[in-house]
C-alpha cells in the first residue's frame, strides 16, 4: 500500500511545468532534480516537499514533450504514484517504463493536503489477474475511489522497478513467460 499527503494541480499539466527542460542540462540526477520541482509554476513547493506525498492532478497530466526526465524527478523526491484523471500516453508509458504508478481515477474528490492510500497488486506474475484493479481511498474523508487497472504486464513492469530492470529478470522478453 502506497499512502501520502495529496499535491493537487489541474489540467493539462505539461512536462515543462513539472521539471523545466532546462535543468536537465545542468544534471539529469533525480535527487537533485527534485529541487526545482514545479518551479515555474510555484518557486516554493519544491522546499514544501515531504517523503511520500503524491501529486494529483487533473485531464492531460504530462502532456508536451516527452521528457524522461519529468518522471525521474518525481522519483528523486520520493513519490511513488501520480494520480490523475487522464496522462498524455507518453508520461503514462515513461511513468510505468521508470517504474512510477500512473493512477488514473477521478481526482474531484481529492484536495490539498488529504491524506491517499493506494493498494497496489502485489504478488509473483503468475498470480496476478489479466487486469489488475487499483484501489484509491481519500482517508482524509473517507471516500472510495474506482480507478483503471492495470494489465499485468504493466503491474509487473512497475513491480520490477521498470523495464530495464523487468529485462534483466525476465530475460528476453518472451511473451509466454508467465503472461
Amino acid at each position: 500500500m502506497i499512502q501520502g499527503r495529496a499535491r493537487v494541480f489541474g489540467d493539462d499539466v505539461n512536462t515543462d511545468y513539472i521539471i523545466s527542460s532546462r535543468r536537465k542540462r545542468e544534471t539529469l540526477d533525480p535527487s537533485l532534480l527534485r529541487q526545482y520541482l514545479f518551479e515555474d509554476v510555484d518557486p516554493n513547493f519544491a522546499a514544501t516537499l515531504a517523503p511520500g506525498d503524491l501529486i494529483v492532478a487533473g485531464k492531460n497530466f504530462g502532456c508536451g514533450s516527452a521528457m524522461e526526465v519529468a518522471v525521474t524527478a518525481l522519483q528523486g523526491a520520493g513519490m511513488k504514484a501520480v494520480l490523475a484523471r487522464s496522462f498524455s500516453r507518453t508520461y503514462f508509458r515513461n511513468a510505468v517504463n521508470n517504474g512510477l504508478i500512473p493512477v488514473t481515477c477521478d481526482t474531484g474528490a481529492i484536495h490539498e493536503g488529504d491524506r491517499v492510500a493506494i493498494a497496489f497488486p502485489d504478488g509473483p506474475i503468475e498470480t496476478l489477474p489479466a487486469e489488475c484493479a487499483l484501489q484509491v481511498r481519500n482517508e482524509t474523508t473517507g471516500v472510495d475511489i474506482a480507478a483503471e487497472p492495470l494489465s499485468k504486464l504493466l503491474v509487473a513492469i512497475i513491480q520490477a522497478g521498470g523495464l530495464a530492470p523487468f529485462f534483466k529478470q525476465h530475460g528476453n522478453f518472451d511473451l509466454n513467460v508467465a503472461l
